[in-house]
Parts: C-alpha cells; sequence; structure tokens
C-alpha cells in the first residue's frame, strides 16, 4: 500500500459516523420476539448506519423498568392497560401512541396429548396443572384470567394454576410437559407446532391489541418515531402477517 493510500485509510477510519447513525434500544413484550428481530433487522437494511437493541420481557416488567429510569427509546406491549398507565405516567412522546396489531388467546396440552376442547374442561381430573401468565405482571396472565372468570372456571382452577414470568414460559412449560395445559397467544403457539397443539379458542377471550410508542426521554427521538411508523407501516404489517398477528383493527 501506498503512503498516499494509507493516510487515506487512517483518515477514513478516523472520521466519525454520519450524523444519522443512531442506536435505539426497543421493549417489546416477550410475545413478540420473532416478529421485531426481523423487523429491526429490515428497518436496519433500511436505514443505513442506525442500530435497534431489543429487550423482551413481560410488558409490565418493561414498564417498570422504563419507570426506574431504564434507558428505553420505543415502548410496545402486548396490551393497552400496561399502555394506559406509561401514557398517565407521561413517559410517552406526544402523538406517537398507535395500536400495530391484534392477536388470539388460545388454549394449548402437549402434542400427542389429548384433546382439551374447552376451558370448562380444564376442571376435569385429569388436568392437573394449568400455565397462564401472572395476571399481576403479565398481559397475556391478564386475558387468560379474564377469560376463565368469563368461563366461571377462575375460581375452581386456583388449585391447579401454575403461573409464570412471561407467555413463552407457558409455552415452554406446554412443551416440555410440565403441565397439561396453558393458555397462550396464537402467535406464539405457532413457533412450535412440533411441540404443541392448539385444542380450542376460548370465546370469552379479549381481542389482544398491541400498542406502540416512542418515550419522551429518548434521545433519540427522530430514529424512534421511524422506528414506531415502520413498524406500524406496510412492510411491519407484512413481516407481523408472516408471523400470525393480525391487524388493529381485526374483529
Amino acid at each position: 500500500m501506498t503512503p498516499f493510500r494509507l493516510l487515506a485509510v487512517l483518515l477514513a477510519l478516523a472520521l466519525p459516523l454520519p450524523a444519522s447513525a443512531a442506536e435505539i434500544l426497543v421493549s417489546a413484550a416477550a410475545s413478540l420476539t420473532n416478529a421485531f428481530r426481523d423487523i429491526g433487522r429490515r428497518f436496519e437494511a433500511t436505514h443505513p448506519g442506525d442500530t435497534v437493541v431489543f429487550n423482551f420481557a413481560a410488558s409490565d416488567v418493561l414498564l417498570a423498568q422504563i419507570d426506574k429510569g431504564a434507558p428505553a427509546d420505543v415502548f410496545a406491549s402486548a396490551d393497552e392497560e400496561t399502555m394506559d398507565r406509561a401514557q398517565r405516567n407521561n413517559r410517552l412522546a406526544h402523538g406517537t401512541r398507535r395500536d400495530f396489531a391484534s392477536n388470539r388467546l388460545v388454549l394449548v396440552v402437549p402434542r400427542g396429548a389429548a384433546a382439551i376442547a374447552s376451558v370448562d374442561a380444564l376442571n376435569d381430573d385429569r388436568v392437573k396443572r394449568v400455565a397462564i401468565g401472572s395476571p399481576e405482571t403479565v398481559p397475556a396472565g391478564r386475558y387468560a384470567r379474564d377469560a376463565l372468570q368469563q368461563a366461571g372456571a377462575w375460581a375452581a382452577l386456583q388449585r391447579k394454576l401454575v403461573l409464570a414470568q412471561n407467555v413463552r414460559q407457558v409455552l415452554d412449560y406446554v412443551a416440555r410437559r410440565e403441565v397439561e395445559a396453558g393458555l397462550v397467544y396464537n402467535t406464539d403457539a405457532a413457533i412450535m407446532p412440533d411441540r404443541v397443539t392448539v385444542t380450542a379458542t376460548p370465546r370469552e377471550a379479549r381481542q389482544v391489541r398491541y400498542p406502540i410508542a416512542a418515550l419522551a426521554g429518548s434521545r433519540q427521538a427522530q430514529i424512534a418515531g421511524d422506528f414506531v411508523a415502520f413498524v406500524a407501516g406496510s412492510e411491519g404489517h407484512a413481516i407481523l402477517e408472516k408471523y400470525g398477528f393480525l391487524p388493529a383493527d381485526a374483529p
């Protein structure tokens, strides 16, 4: 390499990154893990120099982290209730909140196990353990509790319930045959078709809706807003649909 070319390389390495380059941290519900990783890769491809880092957990856990000052630029929740709390706490950037997807709660059993046709059948003596997310901290757990209450089965099932830290843990309990049944989102069940079987969609279950917003404390407000728009836009919708998510306004 000639001295001139060597000098050019050294100067290039010393130059700062483009002014638009940024890293954003997206705190998102555990059920969004696979779809959002795909969305993140596509967003980075269309925004050269920008990087998306994810923090996946139960929605309530993520909001608790944000309330305690943990860094985050975007928040995506698995229910309106958690996002409403974030809004009351003044955590959201004004005008950025929007619903971007919906889902369904389903009853799953280990692959090859006897089908359980409804939540009422969970009271059967052959069902010893039923996994749901903890209603105190997990939106999927609140959806499950509400469905069981509507079916009149909540009180009778208390002794059988195994409470999980997030919906993916419920799925793991069922896949590993540690419980006879579990209530998860349809999109979660779809990632383990060889290990779990959907046997019912509880008619008592509420529609699962996903809101997203940029956070007021973000130091990368422009990129955070761009990511929110990308998720809610046509490319984001196409990726979400690939993973089984429904449109936000699905009945």
